[in-house]
């Protein structure tokens, strides 16, 4: 690929301008709603300039920077997942005489702008799941064909980040056609640019670009580097699928679960949940009905569902039902956790459970299998 490039802040909005001229809808974070959400860019003028946010347990909020940075905030509440993975859409009407008609809903190429290395991981995941092996779901195909994605290097993690720990961040991965990493200082505002793909290369040609010095090259590899060590939380450092499998009979599940609302919420900002049902639909006069698919929550009570009652019928059950195969069983199934570290699910739970801290205290109560060093080195 061509070496690193630099655009100045007029450089990000052409960036847009290309984009859309090459027929792609642009989506990117605005602020909106006293949220920095995701949604399609009329222009490089919506970015949230200037805006940050601060995180904790259960709490969420934008705050005005005394800088210009567009994209120094950490994740929230929205994910790319929503334009990939729709929250609800019909896929077929069903006629009087109960015969179904398929529905596919047009959509244009999309290119992604400020992905972070988290949310990238994310698009993987999703892709190894929804897009891959023998029943690809074909609408998640359809949208996914042609995505252009703008990676953004995260230089200033949020207070609820853990990307280093799950190996996602704070630096983008593969899976980017761009990358970019801000650089605000006495020297001016401007990005460094990293082609990962060819159609990136192409679009990097139609920008106003100057080569990057090697000090600019380097100091954008330090800024990620300092983003990851100054990261707050982590998961701990043990085999996961080992430790809940070892934790399932653990007195911990209980305790969350007199915190936990089994609201869903979690389920729902998270960027690699998938989990759908379907409904079938109808009007007043039920002449005209129709097929929909929703985004579904292991949380709620009928999610296990089967004849005679659900399997878990407890919040404990439930709870612990998703964090095993956030971090557990999806690793066996996908070869990766399914956890990429965002911090959503910790700043969007009205009861402030922290994922980090349940996990962390599950290893504090379930000792080390009786092996040593050697052999859990073999076992993996």
């Amino acid at each position: 690929m061509a070496a690193e490039q630099v655009i100045d802040r007029a450089g990000l909005d052409r960036l847009v301008e290309v984009l859309q001229a090459e027929d792609y809808r642009v989506i990117g974070p605005q602020l909106r709603d006293d949220a920095i959400v995701l949604d399609e860019l009329r222009s490089g003028a919506e970015l949230p300039d200037g805006w940050g946010v601060t995180v904790a347990p259960g709490r969420y909020r934008v705050v005005q920077r005394a800088d210009s940075a567009v994209f120094a905030h950490s994740a929230g509440p929205g994910s790319w997942k929503r334009f990939l993975h729709p929250p609800q859409r019909t896929t077929a009407r069903i006629a009087p005489d109960l015969t179904a008609e398929p529905v596919v809903e047009p959509t244009a190429r999309m290119a992604f702008l400020g992905v972070r290395g988290c949310d990238l991981a994310a698009i993987a995941t999703l892709r190894s799941v929804l897009g891959a092996g023998r029943h690809p779901d074909p609408d998640f195909v359809r949208r996914d064909d042609g995505l252009f994605v703008v990676a953004v290097d995260c230089t200033e993690p949020g207070e609820l980040c853990f990307c280093a720990s799950t190996g996602t961040g704070p630096g983008a991965g593969p899976g980017y056609d761009l990358a970019l990493t801000e650089q605000l200082d006495e020297a001016g505002h401007r990005f460094l640019v990293t082609t990962g793909s060819d159609a990136g290369a192409a679009i990097l040609e139609q920008l106003p670009a100057r080569p990057a010095t090697a000090a600019e090259i380097t100091g954008a590899r330090d800024a990620i580097e300092a983003a990851g060590r100054c990261q707050h939380r982590a998961l701990p450092d043990r085999d996961l699928p080992e430790l809940l499998r070892d934790s399932r009979e653990s007195p911990h599940w209980e305790e969350v679960a007199n915190r936990c609302l089994a609201c869903g919420n979690c389920t729902m900002v998270c960027p690699t949940c998938f989990c759908t049902a379907t409904e079938d639909v109808t009007d007043l006069t039920g002449a005209d009905a129709e097929r929909r698919q929703r985004w579904a929550s292991c949380f709620e009570i009928d999610f296990s569902y089967v004849h005679g009652g659900s399997v878990r019928q407890s919040g404990a059950s439930r709870y612990r039902q998703w964090l095993t195969h956030k971090l557990g069983t999806w690793q066996e199934m996908h070869d990766s956790a399914g956890c990429v570290g965002c911090g959503r699910c910790i700043a969007w739970c009205p009861a402030e459970i922290d994922l980090t801290a349940e996990v962390a205290r599950l290893a504090e109560l379930t000792p080390l299998p009786d092996n040593t060093p050697g052999d859990r080195d073999d076992d993996r």
